[in-house]
Parts: C-alpha cells; sequence; structure tokens
C-alpha cells in the first residue's frame, strides 16, 4: 500500500487527509474512493482539467503525463510544474503528498456553454 497525504482544502476536505491506497490507482480513484469528491467531469477520460491536482511530493515516482495529459494541463488553473490531472497520475509505491487546487476549469462543459 501507498500513502497519500492530501493537504487542506477549504471545501473538499478542510482539514486534510491521510490513506493508504493499492500502487496502480489513479491519484482521482483514490481521492473519491477516501471520500474527498474532487470533480472529474469527463469521467477520467482525460477531456478536461477538473481533477487537476498538484503533486508537493513523490511527483517523480509517477509515470511522465502522456502528450494529451501535458495539453490539457496546459488549460488548468494554477499550473505548475508538479501538476497532474489526477485521473491520470497512477501511484507506484512512494508515498505521495498532494494539493488540490482552490479553483478548476471545466474545459468540457465550458467549452459547450451557449
Amino acid at each position: 500500500m501507498t500513502q497519500i497525504i492530501v493537504l487542506p482544502h477549504e471545501e473538499l476536505c478542510p482539514k486534510g487527509s491521510l490513506f493508504d491506497v493499492a500502487p496502480g490507482t489513479s491519484i482521482c480513484d483514490a481521492l473519491l474512493e477516501n471520500g474527498i469528491e474532487i470533480e472529474h467531469a469527463c469521467e477520467k477520460s482525460c477531456a478536461c482539467t477538473t481533477c487537476h491536482v498538484i503533486v508537493r511530493e513523490g511527483f517523480n515516482s509517477l509515470e511522465e503525463a502522456t502528450e494529451l495529459e501535458e495539453d490539457m494541463l496546459d488549460k488548468a488553473w494554477g499550473l505548475e510544474g508538479n501538476s497532474r490531472l489526477s485521473c491520470q497520475a497512477i501511484v507506484a509505491g512512494e508515498p505521495l503528498v498532494v494539493e488540490i487546487p482552490k479553483y478548476s476549469i471545466n474545459m468540457a462543459k465550458e467549452g459547450n456553454s451557449k
């Protein structure tokens, strides 16, 4: 099992969270399975940026982002060098510290408005 620490987020987990998940699980699934209702508007198909997270520790244990994920991340609010789409980032064996940004942009919804 791999430990994930989620830093406090005003709405989703005000006190932060700590839990263990099996390697091979996406960060998004790990958050959802542990009661942290991160948005995932595209149903985890790498077509929006609502599940954007910043991996504060353990980033290098994740496989590299695909070109598609990188293209989507370019549209994310608060993008940092260690940002990932949580639906695409698969937990390995190293503990992770994850921050959920304060805001997200729903590319799927906003692209279809009007």
